[in-house]
């Protein structure tokens, strides 16, 4: 997705971009716990974690999955692969996280046209599958996005 997209008419099924990185770090992990609560020691607590089948500390998923899908919004001189008829956040499906991200682990984010549903004349869904992956290609978080996004005017 290079070209700039101003309706969802503007997409095309298969069409794919790649996200800018970024490093988790741990004060990533120490604000997402504060701010969440989520304070289990899998996250905050070296010698807890390092009796897990993780061998360490590792990011909440969610927060993996926030600073991911994020990601996409960064993209170049456009500033996201969103359309400029972007309404509203549809919905999500398909969650699975499928690998654990690590402190100083650099995730991007992989995005697939899926579906472009059009619901009436004026309105409609862009769907896109999303993969988050680490420095190493593993995916992390894989899941898909719905935005409700506006038509070309007729």
């Amino acid at each position: 997705m290079s070209k700039e997209h101003l309706y969802l008419d503007d997409y095309v099924l298969g069409e794919k971009m790649i996200s800018p990185a970024r490093t988790v770090t741990e004060a990533d992990i120490v604000a997402f716990a504060g701010f969440t609560g989520d304070w289990h020691p899998l996250h905050t607590d070296v010698e807890y974690a390092a009796g897990t089948p993780f061998k360490g500390r590792i990011a909440h998923g969610m927060l993996t999955l926030s600073i991911g899908m994020s990601l996409p919004f960064r993209l170049g001189p456009y500033a996201s692969y969103l359309p400029k008829s972007f309404i509203a956040f549809y919905g999500m499906e398909e969650v699975r996280f499928t690998a654990p991200t690590r402190i100083g682990d650099t995730i991007h984010c992989e995005v697939e046209v899926v579906g472009i549903t059009h619901k009436g004349n004026e309105k409609g869904i862009l769907t896109v599958r999303n993969q988050i992956r680490n420095q190493k290609g593993e995916t992390v978080v894989s899941f898909v996005m719905k935005l409700f996004c506006g038509k070309k005017p007729q």
